[in-house]
């Protein structure tokens, strides 16, 4: 892949790496419906900074290289030479002179420490990952692209098969759309990372969780009390109004997300185990249900393996994206199972479980 006119000062200051290595990031986990829900997400993006550091950034071999390629190569006629060769892909998607540069030095960086038996470090808040055309996290990129492919799959399985008149088919249905909008914001931030991109990564998936709570409640409670659900959505969209105005206009705690979002995992766990068991002698079907979100939780453990990427491509993050794609066709086989229950059940005029 051609690189741009800094080739020659890189060359002169990095240690040996192979042909396949890039920059990316491990980072913690990940929106909503309606044009103007999209501008207010936005807005409240535009107005916050984040400021993330690492070892690797701070080290004045990596801050020096930096300074001296923008000199050398982001200015001027190299800037417009680079601007002339640089491939459309990198353009549209943002890479910048500066980002090659960060990106050289990186790999610059890490060949010293390597040299000097020193452990890999991560810069930016991030591992080193090996780019890939304009990807900074080829396998989280595809993972996420693959689960976004298994929910759209399954759901038009799911369309094909439930009648519209099931009482869960509209909420499973915009349940689906919620997910496959985290997906593609998820692919978007491996595939690209960017102040925008990394937020709309994390409040997506945080809709992901809440959104359900809220599927849960309405198949557990709504179905026989439609007043309890719409409680539950009322107080579920005041606390994802909530976490994202704290991370937007307080502080972006990558702490605190990570809490948040376990506390409402568990909520949704705990909850659809308590459904599964209760249902366990009428439903021949729950143990999907439950097998599917203890997969889930349990498969979340895997981000806890914070390691180097292999290769410098597969890390934690991206085992973890890889692990959940079977897990959307047992979940929606439930969701069939079910709805198809539901339907029976409202036929024959028996109240529903």
């Amino acid at each position: 892949m051609p690189l741009s006119p800094r080739r020659a000062f890189v060359s002169a200051t990095a240690g040996p790496r192979s042909t396949t290595t890039t920059m990316a990031s491990p980072r913690p986990p990940r929106c909503t419906s309606g044009r103007a829900a999209s501008v207010v997400v936005v807005v409240l993006l535009i107005s916050a900074t984040t400021v993330v550091g690492s070892q690797g950034d701070k080290d004045s071999v990596y801050r020096d290289c930096v300074s001296q390629c923008v000199q050398s190569n982001c200015t001027g006629v190299r800037l417009r030479w680079y601007q002339a060769v640089q491939p459309q892909y990198m353009a549209l998607t943002g890479w910048t002179c500066r980002d090659d540069c960060r990106y050289e030095c990186m790999w610059t960086t890490v060949g010293l420490y390597q040299a000097g038996g020193y452990e890999v470090p991560q810069f930016h808040g991030k591992w080193p990952f090996t780019r890939f055309l304009c990807f900074e996290e080829p396998a989280s990129a595809l993972a996420s692209l693959l689960n976004g492919l298994a929910c759209l799959l399954m759901l038009l399985r799911y369309r094909s098969t439930v009648p519209r008149q099931s009482p869960m088919f509209h909420t499973i249905n915009a349940f689906s759309l919620v997910s496959l909008n985290a997906w593609f914001w998820s692919t978007v931030f491996h595939t690209r990372d960017t102040f925008l991109t990394e937020k709309m990564d994390y409040f997506c998936a945080t809709a992901v969780i809440l959104y359900s709570i809220y599927l849960c409640c309405v198949r557990t409670l709504g179905l026989k009390h439609p007043w309890v659900s719409s409680i539950m959505g009322v107080v579920l969209i005041l606390a994802f109004t909530s976490h994202i105005s704290y991370l937007t206009f307080v502080r972006f705690d990558y702490g605190y997300n990570m809490a948040a979002n376990t506390f409402f995992g568990m909520v949704n766990l705990l909850w659809w185990l308590c459904w599964c068991w209760s249902n366990r002698r009428t439903l021949p079907y729950w143990w999907k249900c439950g097998l599917v979100v203890v997969l889930l939780h349990g498969l979340a453990l895997l981000e806890l393996l914070d390691f180097p990427p292999y290769r410098w491509v597969l890390d934690a993050h991206a085992i973890w994206h890889l692990s959940t794609i079977p897990v959307h066709f047992l979940f929606y086989s439930f969701l069939i199972d079910d709805s198809l229950y539901l339907l029976n059940t409202e036929k024959l005029g028996v109240k529903f479980e």
